[in-house]
């Protein structure tokens, strides 16, 4: 059989993807570099040429996964039309998930804790600035007051997803009901926004995310 040769870009990139997928459906603990292996049917000195340790290879499947979050994040401010409030609803309401819900279900599992970790605290890294100019800009439009816009950003963020995320704690319904419905008057007055501005992040009375 013919050897196919493989350009690094492109041969780490397809190593990248495999890990991915076989990370959210094996889980992140259970599997091994000789899976990977087998998978692509690739030699041992060809895996570690490109990633030393399965943790290695687990820093790069979190930056292929939250770089991609992040581009669609970006599309998604430029397609929308508006003030910084109405942005940032639109990114809101767009849910800001990670990845589809099947993923995210699979990252809840016992097994991916590592890997829904790493996710949420380098998607926190990338999303802060994106949110901060927004902050910024509605700064400029008089819509918010706040010489801190990178750290109502930080608090905001990290606030909803380790508040109310049950892959990180089984908080209780009681728990997360109380956090949620105040949420949107917390930013509000963080952000010294005008009353009842980010009401739309509550629907039937449970959070939209």
């Amino acid at each position: 059989m013919k050897r196919i040769i493989k350009n690094p870009a492109e041969r780490r990139a397809e190593i990248v993807r495999t890990a991915r997928d076989l990370f959210l459906t094996k889980d992140y603990d259970r599997t091994t570099m000789q899976d990977f292996m087998n998978h692509l049917g690739i030699a041992k000195g060809t895996i570690y040429h490109y990633f030393k340790s399965k943790e290695e290879l687990l820093e790069a499947v979190v930056e292929d996964i939250v770089n991609q979050h992040i581009e669609e994040m970006n599309i998604l401010i430029q397609k929308t039309t508006g003030n910084a409030l109405q942005k940032l609803q639109a990114l809101i309401e767009a849910g800001n998930k990670v990845e589809a819900p099947l993923v995210l279900e699979k990252l809840h599992e016992r097994g991916n804790e590592a890997m829904h970790t790493r996710i949420l605290v380098a998607t926190l890294m990338k999303q802060a600035p994106l949110y901060a100019k927004l902050i910024q800009q509605g700064c400029e439009e008089g819509l918010f007051e706040t010489n801190y816009p990178l750290e109502c950003a930080e608090f905001i963020l990290s606030g909803i997803q380790f508040l109310t995320d049950l892959g990180i704690s089984p908080w209780t319904e009681e728990d997360l009901m109380r956090r949620i419905k105040a949420f949107p008057k917390l930013i509000e007055q963080l952000l010294q926004a005008p009353s009842n501005s980010f009401q739309f992040m509550l629907k039937n009375g449970r959070y939209i995310n």
